[in-house]
Protein backbone atom coordinates (compact mmCIF):
# COMPACT_ATOMS: atom_id res chain seq x y z
CA UNK A 1 0.00 0.00 0.00
CA UNK A 2 2.76 2.36 0.68
CA UNK A 3 3.88 1.79 -2.90
CA UNK A 4 0.38 2.93 -3.82
CA UNK A 5 -0.33 -0.66 -4.53
CA UNK A 6 -4.04 -2.16 -4.12
CA UNK A 7 -4.03 -4.81 -1.54
CA UNK A 8 -5.58 -8.40 -1.94
CA UNK A 9 -6.68 -10.08 1.19
CA UNK A 10 -7.76 -13.62 1.92
CA UNK A 11 -8.80 -12.67 5.44
CA UNK A 12 -11.01 -9.73 7.07
CA UNK A 13 -8.80 -10.44 9.94
CA UNK A 14 -5.11 -9.23 7.78
CA UNK A 15 -6.17 -5.85 7.86
CA UNK A 16 -9.64 -5.11 8.02
CA UNK A 17 -10.94 -5.38 11.75
CA UNK A 18 -6.62 -4.63 12.65
CA UNK A 19 -6.25 -1.19 11.68
CA UNK A 20 -9.72 0.13 11.78
CA UNK A 21 -8.52 3.60 12.94
CA UNK A 22 -6.05 3.93 9.88
CA UNK A 23 -7.84 2.27 7.02
CA UNK A 24 -11.51 3.54 5.70
CA UNK A 25 -14.36 0.95 6.75
CA UNK A 26 -15.33 0.56 3.23
CA UNK A 27 -12.93 -1.67 2.06
CA UNK A 28 -13.74 -2.29 -1.18
CA UNK A 29 -12.66 1.40 -2.37
CA UNK A 30 -9.23 0.38 -1.63
CA UNK A 31 -8.75 -3.25 -1.64
CA UNK A 32 -9.86 -6.16 -3.17
CA UNK A 33 -10.74 -9.34 -0.70
CA UNK A 34 -11.02 -12.98 -1.99
CA UNK A 35 -12.27 -15.03 0.97
CA UNK A 36 -9.43 -18.14 0.91
CA UNK A 37 -11.77 -20.76 0.89
CA UNK A 38 -12.65 -19.61 -2.64
CA UNK A 39 -8.92 -20.00 -3.73
CA UNK A 40 -8.61 -23.49 -1.90
CA UNK A 41 -11.93 -24.33 -3.26
CA UNK A 42 -10.42 -23.66 -7.06
CA UNK A 43 -13.68 -21.40 -7.54
CA UNK A 44 -10.98 -19.49 -9.62
CA UNK A 45 -7.17 -18.12 -9.49
CA UNK A 46 -6.45 -15.21 -8.09
CA UNK A 47 -5.42 -13.64 -11.38
CA UNK A 48 -8.64 -14.77 -12.94
CA UNK A 49 -10.35 -12.78 -10.46
CA UNK A 50 -8.26 -9.48 -10.73
CA UNK A 51 -9.11 -9.47 -13.91
CA UNK A 52 -12.25 -8.90 -13.75
CA UNK A 53 -11.91 -5.38 -12.03
CA UNK A 54 -12.50 -2.89 -14.78
CA UNK A 55 -9.60 -0.67 -15.48
CA UNK A 56 -11.82 2.31 -14.29
CA UNK A 57 -12.58 0.92 -10.68
CA UNK A 58 -8.42 0.06 -9.94
CA UNK A 59 -7.69 3.48 -11.10
CA UNK A 60 -10.12 4.72 -8.88
CA UNK A 61 -9.00 2.15 -6.16
CA UNK A 62 -5.36 3.09 -6.60
CA UNK A 63 -5.93 6.73 -6.30
CA UNK A 64 -7.71 5.76 -2.92
CA UNK A 65 -4.66 3.77 -1.61
CA UNK A 66 -2.50 6.67 -2.17
CA UNK A 67 -4.16 9.26 -0.52
CA UNK A 68 -4.29 6.81 2.42
CA UNK A 69 -0.82 6.51 2.21
CA UNK A 70 0.12 9.57 5.03
CA UNK A 71 -1.84 8.18 7.57
CA UNK A 72 0.01 4.42 7.10
CA UNK A 73 3.65 5.78 7.64
CA UNK A 74 4.97 7.12 10.36
CA UNK A 75 6.62 10.57 9.75
CA UNK A 76 9.69 11.95 10.48
CA UNK A 77 9.12 14.77 13.05
CA UNK A 78 11.71 17.00 10.98
CA UNK A 79 9.28 16.26 8.15
CA UNK A 80 6.78 19.01 6.11
CA UNK A 81 3.80 16.78 7.23
CA UNK A 82 2.36 19.38 9.11
CA UNK A 83 -0.69 19.41 7.58
CA UNK A 84 -1.90 15.84 6.81
CA UNK A 85 -1.70 13.36 9.59
CA UNK A 86 0.42 10.48 9.70
CA UNK A 87 0.00 6.91 11.39
CA UNK A 88 0.94 8.64 14.88
CA UNK A 89 -1.92 11.23 14.76
CA UNK A 90 -4.60 8.85 13.72
CA UNK A 91 -3.69 6.79 16.50
CA UNK A 92 -3.39 9.55 19.02
CA UNK A 93 -6.79 10.89 17.81
CA UNK A 94 -8.49 7.46 17.89
CA UNK A 95 -7.42 7.11 21.69
CA UNK A 96 -8.47 10.83 22.71
CA UNK A 97 -11.72 9.58 21.16
CA UNK A 98 -11.71 6.57 22.88
CA UNK A 99 -11.35 7.58 26.20
CA UNK A 100 -13.35 11.13 25.49
CA UNK A 101 -16.43 8.32 25.12
CA UNK A 102 -15.70 6.40 27.81
CA UNK A 103 -15.58 9.21 29.97
CA UNK A 104 -19.06 10.23 28.13
CA UNK A 105 -20.78 6.96 29.04
CA UNK A 106 -19.13 7.02 32.67
CA UNK A 107 -20.65 10.56 33.41
CA UNK A 108 -23.91 8.85 32.40
CA UNK A 109 -23.85 5.88 34.04
CA UNK A 110 -24.15 3.35 30.99
CA UNK A 111 -21.49 1.16 29.14
CA UNK A 112 -19.90 1.65 25.63
CA UNK A 113 -21.66 -1.01 24.28
CA UNK A 114 -24.76 -3.30 25.16
CA UNK A 115 -24.10 -7.34 26.14
CA UNK A 116 -20.99 -6.91 25.26
CA UNK A 117 -18.93 -10.33 24.22
CA UNK A 118 -15.06 -10.68 23.84
CA UNK A 119 -15.23 -13.18 21.68
CA UNK A 120 -17.14 -10.79 19.18
CA UNK A 121 -14.65 -7.86 20.15
CA UNK A 122 -13.03 -7.42 16.44
CA UNK A 123 -16.52 -6.38 15.42
CA UNK A 124 -17.11 -3.43 17.78
CA UNK A 125 -14.97 -0.89 15.64
CA UNK A 126 -16.97 -1.56 12.63
CA UNK A 127 -19.90 -0.70 14.34
CA UNK A 128 -21.24 2.76 12.88
CA UNK A 129 -21.82 5.85 15.31
CA UNK A 130 -24.54 5.07 18.07
CA UNK A 131 -24.77 1.39 17.24
CA UNK A 132 -23.88 -0.27 20.71
CA UNK A 133 -24.91 -3.62 19.84
CA UNK A 134 -22.48 -6.25 17.51
CA UNK A 135 -24.99 -8.69 15.83
CA UNK A 136 -24.38 -10.97 13.19
CA UNK A 137 -21.20 -9.43 10.66
CA UNK A 138 -20.83 -11.04 6.78
CA UNK A 139 -17.43 -12.20 8.56
CA UNK A 140 -18.29 -13.61 11.26
CA UNK A 141 -17.63 -17.38 9.57
CA UNK A 142 -14.06 -16.22 9.46
CA UNK A 143 -13.48 -15.78 13.20
CA UNK A 144 -16.65 -18.19 14.19
CA UNK A 145 -15.05 -22.09 15.54
CA UNK A 146 -16.20 -24.46 13.49
CA UNK A 147 -19.55 -26.33 14.86
CA UNK A 148 -18.56 -29.15 17.50
CA UNK A 149 -14.86 -27.38 18.59
CA UNK A 150 -14.34 -27.22 22.23
CA UNK A 151 -14.68 -24.09 23.71
CA UNK A 152 -12.54 -25.19 26.63
CA UNK A 153 -15.71 -24.94 28.88
CA UNK A 154 -18.29 -28.25 28.60
CA UNK A 155 -20.97 -26.81 30.89
CA UNK A 156 -22.04 -24.14 27.88
CA UNK A 157 -23.59 -24.43 24.94
CA UNK A 158 -21.30 -21.57 22.79
CA UNK A 159 -17.33 -20.13 23.07
CA UNK A 160 -19.94 -17.10 22.80
CA UNK A 161 -21.71 -18.20 25.73
CA UNK A 162 -18.44 -18.76 27.90
CA UNK A 163 -17.11 -15.56 27.05
CA UNK A 164 -20.30 -14.45 28.22
CA UNK A 165 -20.00 -15.96 31.63
CA UNK A 166 -16.33 -15.11 31.86
CA UNK A 167 -16.90 -11.93 31.88
CA UNK A 168 -19.76 -11.84 34.30
CA UNK A 169 -17.27 -13.73 36.95
CA UNK A 170 -15.08 -11.17 35.92
CA UNK A 171 -17.24 -8.61 37.02
CA UNK A 172 -18.80 -10.69 40.43
CA UNK A 173 -14.93 -11.21 41.79
CA UNK A 174 -14.23 -7.62 41.28
CA UNK A 175 -17.14 -6.36 43.77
Amino acid sequence: MLAGCIPVFFHPGSAYTQYTWHLPKNFSTYSVFIPEDDIRKRNGSIEELLSQIPPEQVQIMRENVINLIPQLIYADPRSKLETLKDAFDVAVQAVIDKVTRLRKNIIQGRTEYDNFVEENSWKYALLEDGQREAGWHEWDPFFSKPKGESSGDSSTGSSAEAAKNSWKNEQRDQK
